[in-house]
């Protein structure tokens, strides 16, 4: 058994707290209070001009209103709203049209965070985000508003993406190709990579637009990773056999094992049989990857490989090809088995894509 310095890898969380979903939840806090901050700069703009007698500025800005949360689609996101002093005592007040004080829960934001985080999308469809979440009230935010606030988010995604790994240790990784609908090119996809640390901490690792059977694509994704510091190479990678990935990582990383998802594997198998015989293959595949050990598990590969061959050479060669990477996950300890034998962790992150 490969040593592990991986104290516990937690069971699989609820949605809400899966680390993408907590990225996407801070990247929707800021962008409210990105979008608050410039109506409250569009508000004290009208004010510009209006003075005390000692040339002070007559309205300004106060500190906050108290902190309150906002149900949404990937959890409670905080919220504050800028407080105004009108100085002169006419009775300017600022009121958040984006955050009115009846606001306890946003309509659609788990349709707008991924588009922004993921989609890379135009500025006019920006502005159909923004209306997703809070209605007609958006429709107020000018175009340039919008392309600022766009402009803000780029330039973080952009430093996220330049991040220092130099201190990152992963123990698994799990690669895939996730595919969007609204992607011109049908080839092109967001290849990604979700680690999980020594301290059983799932991160987000790497985005990036590529092709995923592209093992171009993937190197240099995985250069990008190693050039930022990433020098230590995880122990296990998870992914569908199809990728151009593990041509790259044996390149940039060729101490990692390999293990190939069993969903992938197993769609693969079944798409190569008659439907009737399916379930029999599905049922014989399930005691392989659920043997207790790695023996019995060769044993019970042996068994469907007797049992079908002959009827169904394409599927059991299909099978057969990746045995050994199939069966990697049986060097490490067994608690981990339910979480490094598929790619679920990006799938369930992913599913809203």
């Amino acid at each position: 058994m490969a040593d592990s310095t991986l104290r516990t890898l937690s069971q699989p969380e609820p949605q809400v707290a899966d680390p993408l979903h907590e990225l996407l939840r801070q990247g929707a806090r800021d962008l409210i209070a990105k979008a608050v901050e410039a109506e409250l700069a569009t508000f004290l703009a009208q004010y510009a001009d209006q003075r005390l007698d000692d040339g002070r500025q007559a309205v300004v800005r106060n500190g906050y209103l108290p902190e309150r949360t906002v149900q949404t689609g990937i959890g409670d996101v905080s919220v504050q709203v800028p407080k105004v002093r009108d100085r002169s005592g006419g009775g300017a007040r600022f009121n958040s049209s984006l955050l009115p004080p009846y606001l306890k829960r946003a309509r659609s934001i788990e349709e707008l965070i991924p588009w922004l985080y993921l989609k890379g999308i135009s500025t006019g469809d920006y502005q159909e985000a923004l209306a997703a979440l809070l209605g007609d009230q958006a429709k107020g935010l000018s175009a340039n508003t919008v392309s600022r606030l766009k402009k803000q988010w780029e330039d973080e995604h952009t430093e996220w993406r330049k991040r220092d790994l130099s201190d990152r240790r992963y123990v698994y990784w799990w690669a895939d190709g996730v595919y969007s609908n609204v992607r011109m090119d049908d080839r092109l996809c967001l290849l990604v990579i979700i680690g999980v640390t020594e301290q059983g901490r799932k991160e987000l690792v790497a985005v990036e637009d590529g092709f995923r059977e592209s093992a171009d694509s993937w190197k240099t994704l995985l250069t990008g990773l190693r050039e930022r510091g990433l020098t230590q190479a995880p122990k296990l990678a998870v992914g569908d056999g199809a990728m151009g990935f593990w041509a790259a990582l044996s390149k940039i990383y060729p101490e990692t094992d390999h293990q190939r998802c069993w969903v992938h594997k197993t769609a693969n198998v079944l798409n190569k049989l008659p439907k009737s015989v399916q379930p029999k293959v599905k049922a014989d595949l399930h005691d392989i990857w659920m043997a207790e050990t790695r023996d019995e598990a060769h044993k019970a590969f042996d068994r469907t490989l007797k049992r079908f061959e002959a009827k169904y050479p394409k599927a059991m060669a299909c099978l057969a090809k990746d045995r050994e990477e199939l069966l990697a996950f049986y060097d490490y300890p067994a608690e981990h088995w339910v979480h490094i034998r598929t790619t679920n962790p990006i799938e369930s992150t992913f599913a809203t894509v």
